[in-house]
């Protein structure tokens, strides 16, 4: 049986009825129906955790695939990189596993790769359909050999946005292995350019735009995500209050 959306409200409606003494709780009830918190919990407890986000034909990809968030980010050590096409450029696997790794864009290239077609939804509002190409991270992790202390993953990027502070963002691991979640290096059949994250970005299809890491430098598996930034898992999570989980 396929689980529609209105299904999935219908029952969680129903789960919750039960709840109602439990959430009679003042602290209880704001754990429990926060957005993030609901939009987490439906999404993982009634749906499978490897469900695909919607994927589409060529016919519909967009003509311009817009640009968010750093365009370009515009350091010495990123236009050195830029300038080299990306030939000194490394990807570091680090933290939490057993086996670290350096990858170069070579490397990554050779590896078993992915191509889906999916829509791209900024929080801003907008959208657009690309096809994107690379090595799903599942890959990178198998291969690096994940310790079981490990939660989560930090993104490290090249964007710097001010006052030295790098842009980061962290899933967890059901996220990181889901068969979407893929380290693109190709954008409409064509290598990244810098608007769009070069020379690779991260893609976890069921979240939102600013989940979307460009400029990838470094994965850093972790036990927690406490300590790092302002503890809140992402940039825009610290600075704004944006949501950790933003599934859709």
């Amino acid at each position: 049986m396929i689980l529609t959306r209105r299904m999935a409200l219908l029952g969680a409606g129903a789960m919750l009825t039960g709840c109602d003494r439990l959430a009679s709780h003042d602290s209880v009830r704001k754990a429990l129906f926060s957005a993030e918190n609901f939009h987490r919990w439906a999404q993982r407890s009634l749906m499978a955790r490897d469900a695909l986000a919607q994927e589409f034909s060529p016919d519909q990809i967009s003509p311009i695939f817009r640009a968010n968030g750093t365009a370009n980010p515009n350091t010495p050590a990123y236009k050195a990189l830029w300038r080299n096409g990306f030939a000194d450029w490394r990807l570091a696997v680090t933290g939490l596993v057993e086996r670290p790794l350096s990858l170069s864009l070579a490397q990554l290239r050779t590896l078993p790769h992915r191509e889906q077609i999916t829509r791209h939804d900024c929080v801003e509002g907008w959208s657009a359909i690309g096809k994107w190409r690379g090595v799903p991270l599942r890959t990178i992790l198998e291969g690096a050999r994940l310790r079981d202390s490990a939660r989560y993953l930090v993104f490290r990027c090249a964007d710097d946005m001010g006052g030295g502070r790098p842009y980061y963002e962290s899933i967890d691991l059901i996220d990181a292995f889901h068969p979407q979640t893929i380290l693109a290096f190709a954008l409409n059949d064509a290598p990244l350019t810098v608007a769009n994250g070069a020379p690779v970005r991260l893609r976890v299809e069921r979240q939102l735009g600013y989940k979307q890491a460009k400029y990838l430098m470094g994965i850093e598996a972790v036990a927690t995500l406490d300590g790092i930034g302002k503890g809140k898992g992402g940039f825009w999570e610290d600075v704004a209050g944006y949501d950790w989980y933003a599934g859709i």
